[in-house]
């Protein structure tokens, strides 16, 4: 399949090395192609070592990148989603394929600006753990199994699962909301940074998923995705829910990354890092955009959220600005006067 990855981050990295060994056409577009575009070599790593992958192209030109792509992937944070739709408003054809991995609703967010007739997806996370190590090497620790996936419009949600299911283990959910509401950042990260402040902002490097994540932190995050799988749940949206505590267990269901896979996270030691609380994507990303467009959902569907409430205002104070009125909410995207059904419609 032809695929156009957009973005220069971990996940398109992850994504451009990983789609071409699998015998996909790539064309990785991002703002600054200078240190790939002469070879088109990056590095992958993973359990089964470490190989050269020459990817088809690469580009500053995102329309040579998108041009003919059967699926278009955005890995990268939803705080550049509305810039990427602004980008590719020009160039993308009817009946193109967008996948947003994770997607902070950000289907409904490109659609208003991408006209053509075209089908947005979005997935509760990237499909690799993965960060860069230098500037041409992607390492790869896990690959996503499950991949829950809603579209908007919803009418176009099983042509586009045909095209998203010859690359990804993408599982159809009912429409972009309850994708969105699948997103695990704005439920694991929100605690671990929160909580681990002080050591974020005293040590060169923390591992918030090692060190950082403890019973008293994990007591917290259990809290916070049961406000969210009860945000679902009162918006009629079927389970599975993929609930975060899976991630974390041995046995029992199978989260998004399989079983066992949070020892291999720790294991790699790649989350070991710098974490500046107010640039960082866990705060940028999952905090701004994530938990403030949860809390929204949850007040709008009268559901208490008093957990992910109370980390909005804690990331409030930390960024200095008012998260609730100035983050990704439905108030802010024109749909909260609308009733659960005139969404549901909408969302249609």
């Amino acid at each position: 399949m032809r695929i156009a990855v957009i973005g220069g981050g971990n996940g398109a990295y992850a994504a451009a090395a990983d789609l071409t060994e699998k015998g996909h056409e790539v064309r990785l577009w991002r703002r600054n192609a200078e240190a790939l575009r002469a070879s088109k070599v990056l590095v992958l790593k993973d359990a089964d070592g470490e190989r050269k992958v020459t990817i088809g192209a690469v580009s500053e030109n995102i329309a040579d990148a998108v041009r003919g792509a059967e699926l278009i992937f955005l890995p990268d944070p939803a705080f550049t989603q509305l810039d990427n739709a602004k980008r590719l408003a020009p160039h993308v054809s009817d009946g193109q394929v967008v996948f947003l991995a994770p997607g902070t609703f950000g289907s409904w967010i490109m659609a208003q600006d991408v006209k053509a007739d075209v089908a947005f997806a979005e997935t509760g996370t990237l499909p690799w753990l993965t960060r860069k190590h230098g500037p041409t090497t992607a390492a790869i620790t896990a690959r996503a199994t499950r991949l829950p996936t809603g579209v908007y419009p919803a009418r176009k949600s099983e042509s586009a699962r045909k095209v998203i299911s010859k690359v990804f283990p993408v599982e159809q959910v009912e429409d972009a909301l309850s994708a969105a509401l699948m997103n695990a950042g704005p439920v694991i990260h929100p605690p671990l940074i929160l909580m681990n402040a002080g050591p974020l902002e005293h040590f060169e490097r923390w591992d918030i998923h090692k060190e950082g994540t403890q019973p008293s932190i994990r007591r917290v995050t259990d809290a916070l995705d049961a406000e969210r799988i009860a945000a679902r749940v009162a918006l009629g949206y079927k389970a599975p829910h993929f609930p975060l505590a899976d991630h974390y267990r041995a046995d029992g269901d199978e989260w998004m990354y399989g079983r066992k896979v949070h020892k291999k996270l720790t294991d790699s030691n790649d989350w070991r890092e710098p974490i500046v609380l107010g640039e960082h994507r866990y705060m940028r990303e999952d905090v701004e955009h994530g938990l403030a467009f949860l809390v929204s959902v949850c007040e709008w569907a009268a559901v208490p959220c008093p957990v992910a409430r109370g980390l909005l205002a804690l990331g409030s104070a930390v960024l200095g600005k008012d998260l609730r009125h100035e983050g990704r909410t439905l108030e802010n995207l024109g749909l909260a006067s609308l009733s659960k059904d005139e969404l549901k419609v909408k969302l249609q």
